[in-house]
C-alpha cells in the first residue's frame, strides 16, 4: 500500500494510493494514520479493504507527512563510501547516529526555509525506514519484522552549523523544514527488496545526485539492529539512512542553497519530492 495524508497543514486527512496512482479517501475507517496503525494486524487491516469502494479524491491536494505522531527521528550519517569520500572522511567502521528535530519533519512538496544567517544550505536524497512495532536489542536477522514501511527524505543540512560550530551534528539538521518526508509511506510488501532502489536529486532542473540504496555501507536490517541496541524504537519512528554521492559541499568549488532555488528528488517505488527554497519567515 501506499498510504498518505492529504490537505492543509495541521488537517490532513488519511487515504491511499491505487494502482492506477489516484489518491482516494480512508476517512470512513480511520481518522488518520497514527502509530498504532502500523502494527501488522493494522495494516493487514487496512489492505484488505474494497479500494474500489473508497472516494477518490478529486482535484489537486496538498500531500503531508504520511504519518503523523513521529516521536524520534533518527539519522545515519555517511552510509554511502563515495559519499564519505567527497565529505573528506574516513568510512565509518559502525553506523554514525544523530538526531533531527522531530518538529523539523514537512509535507513533501512544502516550501523549506533558509535559516537566519545560512550560509551552507544543502540537500541530501535518503530512503526513510518507518519503523512498525517496538524495537529493542534485536538481531539483524529479525530487524526487518519490526518495520512498517518506507519513505523518501530529503536530509537538509546547514553545513556551517553542523561541521563548523562546535557540538554535535543535531544542530545543522534540525532546523525548520529540514526534514521533508513522503509522499507516501509505501508498505514492505509493495516495496520488495529495499535494497535495489534507485534514488536522485536535481536543483533547479539540473541533476546532483544519483545513486542506489544497493551501495549503502550499512543495510537496512543492520541500521534498525544497531539503532535499537542504543536506544528503544517505537511506532512512527523514522530512522533516515544515508545519502549518496552529490551534495553541494562536496562539490568543487562547493555549491549551497540559496532562496528561489527548486529541489526534486526520488527514489523508485517511493514517490517523489519538490520543494523551493525560501527566506526565513517567524511566521512560518
Amino acid at each position: 500500500m501506499k498510504l498518505v495524508r492529504y490537505g492543509s497543514v495541521g488537517a490532513e486527512k488519511p487515504g491511499l494510493v491505487d494502482a492506477q496512482g489516484q489518491l482516494r479517501d480512508l476517512s470512513a475507517h480511520l481518522t488518520d494514520i497514527t502509530p498504532d496503525w502500523l502494527a501488522p494486524e493494522r495494516l493487514t487491516a487496512l489492505g484488505a479493504i474494497d479500494v474500489e469502494a473508497l472516494p477518490i479524491v478529486e482535484g489537486t491536494a496538498r500531500l503531508g507527512v504520511p504519518l503523523s505522531g513521529t516521536r524520534q527521528f533518527i539519522a545515519i550519517g555517511l552510509n554511502y563510501s563515495d559519499h564519505a569520500e567527497e565529505a573528506g572522511m574516513p568510512i565509518p567502521a559502525e553506523p554514525i547516529m544523530f538526531t533531527k528535530a522531530v518538529s523539523c519533519i514537512q509535507g513533501p512538496d512544502d516550501d523549506v526555509r533558509r535559516p537566519r544567517g545560512s550560509k551552507k544550505m544543502d540537500w541530501e536524497v535518503e530512503l526513510g525506514i518507518v519503523i512498525g512495532t517496538r524495537a529493542a536489542y534485536v538481531d539483524k536477522e529479525r530487524a526487518l519484522d519490526h518495520v512498517a514501511g518506507y519513505v523518501v527524505c530529503d536530509d537538509l543540512s546547514e553545513r556551517e552549523y553542523q561541521l563548523e560550530r562546535l557540538g554535535s551534528w543535531d544542530k545543522g539538521k534540525g532546523c525548520d523544514t529540514f526534514g521533508p518526508v513522503g509522499p507516501w509511506l509505501v508498505t514492505c510488501e509493495e516495496v520488495g527488496n529495499v535494497q535495489n532502489l534507485g534514488m536522485w536529486l536535481d536543483v533547479n532542473g539540473q541533476r546532483m545526485q544519483t545513486g542506489s540504496t544497493g551501495t549503502m555501507i550499512f543495510d537496512c536490517a543492520t541500521i534498525v539492529s544497531y539503532v535499537s541496541q542504543f536506544m528503544v524504537l517505537l511506532p512512527g519512528d523514522i530512522i533516515t539512512t544515508g545519502t549518496p554521492p552529490g551534495v553541494g559541499m562536496g562539490m568543487k568549488p562547493p555549491v549551497f542553497l540559496k532562496e528561489g532555488d527548486v529541489i526534486e528528488l526520488g527514489i523508485e517505488k517511493l514517490g517523489t519530492q519538490r520543494h523551493t527554497v525560501r527566506a526565513w519567515n517567524d511566521g512560518v
